[in-house]
């Protein structure tokens, strides 16, 4: 989180890995979600693995960090490519390999201190929430 402790890191990592997971699933499933316009999908790609990657770059300092996280997405984005090339029902485009590494990086570029960070602001209302709930 660009030098702060998170309020919640259990909860940022969580909706991380819930994001991983998204994405996933996404990439298995039988017919690929559609974006109107987007022919060869580009835009989806660059969304997900540039949520992914601006998301979790608010989690891990460092520029070697973030480096790591560009690494290990892009290999995530090769390996579901390999993934949907073997299932039968989905292709294999290296492209897409491309597309996803391209959101990544843009994810990652994109976050704090570069941008300001969204999760002080989710950590009042989740604070906000938790106060709510124990009424």
């Amino acid at each position: 989180m660009s030098g702060e402790q998170p309020d919640y890191p259990r909860l940022w990592w969580g909706i991380g890995w819930a994001l991983v997971l998204a994405v996933i699933v996404m990439s298995l499933a039988p017919k690929a979600p559609e974006i109107p316009g987007d022919r060869g999908n580009w835009s989806g790609h660059l969304i997900a693995y540039g949520t992914l990657g601006g998301w979790f770059a608010r989690l891990i300092p460092g520029a070697s960090g973030r480096l790591r996280l560009v690494v290990i997405l892009a290999a995530m984005g090769v390996l579901m490519e390999i993934l949907q090339g073997l299932s039968g029902y989905r292709t294999y485009d290296p492209l897409d390999m491309l597309a996803n590494t391209c959101g990544a990086l843009l994810g990652v570029a994109l976050s704090p201190p570069r941008v300001p960070s969204g999760l002080p602001l989710l950590a009042r209302f989740v604070a906000r929430v938790v106060a709510w709930s124990r009424r």
